[in-house]
């Protein structure tokens, strides 16, 4: 008989897997491997499936980009949405537009003009001959670059747009692409003669200015700006003196306009070709026959610019109160410390003057241009018949007075003699643009400032940034420059999440411990399950 296996007492050396025969282990261990390589072979799949998938996005957004139908914003904010009227305006030209970003790397308004001009490039590519294409230069890193436009635009200073198109050029600075809050802090003024201003950001101007550049760009022939000399005018040529208008004269060339003199006694007539006359501060009086020449001119629908300083006579003071205006011989004193200089924050509503809201303008010792007719001024203008000068105040003190004694030093109100305030600086003439009146000829456009020194090759280094976009602002209007100027500046991006600090503490242990937690829970869970 055969004896029994012991059961007990004992275990069997190899145990179950010793009595297992070679081919079986052997099979395990190949069941073992494919199983290894399906886990690899998954893995793979999944990533080639990623890579594809990822692949396939880029050519479609790729191919979205460069080949479209149309295009939709889907933010809330639309902020870089061009507006009806930019997109009627590109759909009436045709030529080669040319945006060059001139920004340091570290201003942040750079991003925001490449975005926009990038919109511009989108909807050119819709428009049959119109080619648009947007060059960011930096000008700390790409030097070689950064001196050749230098050179062939006369930059003077970074942080510009420069738009060409067909030959022509045109320079937009930082500060006419940002709406900017000014806050003016004056409580130091008596004391020291200096007014604080601190500048906050609260609108983005981008499409306005560049739109506008881009019409006046358009234009064929370049608007001529004439400056009357013979009478001790400030020289347009004239850069060493601080008296000199050389600086001013270059920022209206910049502006796509072309600037001559003019010796109205040697031509005897204004020319054909003037769209706006400066007068820009004589001191000698015009002649009865200059001052007729001039009249002429402006009832064939001109457009003039004078700029008469106090103490001083013209000789177009009966002409311009022919047009509703007076010259009074006076000097308009501010509360400053030397009393030269007279800060203006207040003016009237006017296009002009709408985009120097907050804005300083400071002027030297003007004196004072006022409507004839007070009830002229304002909103009662916009009743007067077509026929009628329409005068507005654009820039007016209420807190200084106008001075008649010349001589007394320092200036001291007196209420018998002079007048207090508020008094205005500057004016603006219409005539021949009523509502609901629709005329073959251009209306008839006068701006008067009663200072010549405020735009000076000296007031312009060290003056307030409102004088030059004051005397731009009015060259723009009298040339009929504004079209563009109904389009709204784009509020700034101002998201905030206000929380206390609880709230924050609370937020900060959520995203730094709380979400990693929950990822490690999760990837645990998963290789548990793949483990059983």
């Amino acid at each position: 008989m055969t004896e029994p296996i012991p059961t007990s007492g004992g275990a069997i050396p190899g145990g179950e897997a010793s009595l297992r025969p070679a081919s079986d282990r052997q099979e395990g261990r190949k069941a073992l491997w494919q199983q290894r390589r399906r886990r690899v072979a998954t893995g793979a799949n999944v990533c080639m499936a990623i890579t594809l998938a990822a692949v396939l996005t880029g050519l479609l957004n790729y191919g979205a980009y460069r080949h479209f139908a149309e295009r939709w914003d889907i933010s809330s904010l639309q902020y870089y949405v061009l507006s009806e009227k930019t997109l009627n305006m590109l759909d009436g030209i045709h030529g080669t537009v040319r945006f060059i970003t001139v920004f340091q790397a570290d201003m942040p308004l750079g991003d925001e003009v490449r975005h926009l001009l990038e919109e511009y490039v989108q909807v050119a590519r819709r428009i049959d001959g119109l080619d648009i294409s947007v060059e960011a230069v930096d000008p700390d890193r790409d030097l070689a670059r950064a001196r050749e436009l230098t050179a062939l635009y006369d930059l003077t200073e970074a942080n510009v747009v420069v738009v060409t198109m067909d030959g022509r050029h045109k320079i937009v600075p930082e500060q006419e692409l940002v709406d900017y809050e000014r806050l003016i802090d004056s409580s130091q003024l008596a004391s020291t003669g200096r007014v604080n201003v601190e500048k906050k950001k609260r609108g983005f101007q981008g499409e306005q200015v560049i739109s506008s550049a881009i019409q006046g760009l358009a234009q064929e022939r370049r608007p001529v700006v004439y400056v009357l000399t013979g009478h001790g005018e400030r020289n347009i040529e004239e850069f060493s003196s601080p008296a000199g208008y050389a600086t001013v004269a270059r920022i209206l060339r910049r502006d796509n306009l072309e600037v001559k003199a003019l010796l109205l006694a040697e031509v005897g007539a204004v020319p054909e070709d003037c769209s706006t006359l400066i007068v820009a501060g004589p001191e000698m009086q015009l002649a009865d026959s200059e001052a007729t020449r001039i009249g002429e001119y402006l009832d064939r629908s001109g457009r003039l610019l004078v700029l008469a300083d106090p103490g001083t006579t013209t000789g177009l003071e009966r002409l311009l109160e022919t047009w509703g205006v007076r010259l009074a011989r006076d000097v308009v004193v501010g509360l400053t410390m030397t009393g030269r200089e007279l800060f203006i924050r207040d003016y009237g509503a006017h296009p002009i003057t709408k985009p120097l809201g907050g804005m300083v303008t400071m002027f030297y010792q003007p004196r004072s241009v006022e409507p004839l007719v007070e009830a002229e001024a304002g909103a009662a203008a916009d009743k007067l018949p077509a026929d009628r000068p329409r005068v507005t105040s654009l820039a007016m003190t209420k807190e200084g007075w106008a001075e008649f004694n010349f001589n007394q030093n320092p200036a001291r109100f007196d209420a018998d003699a002079d007048r207090a305030a508020p008094v205005s600086v500057a004016v603006a003439v219409e005539r021949g643009a009523g509502e609901g009146i629709q005329l073959e000829l251009q209306p008839t456009r006068i701006v008067v400032v009663g200072d010549s020194d405020f735009v000076s090759n000296g007031a312009l280094a060290g003056g307030v940034g409102g004088n030059v976009d004051f005397l731009m602002n009015a060259v723009n209007w009298l040339i009929a420059r504004e079209e563009l100027l109904a389009i709204g500046a784009k509020a700034p991006i101002d998201l905030r999440l206000d929380m206390d600090d609880k709230q924050a503490r609370v937020a900060f242990l959520l995203m730094v411990g709380g979400l990693p937690l929950v990822v490690a829970a999760f990837g645990a869970g998963v290789w548990f399950t793949r483990r059983r």
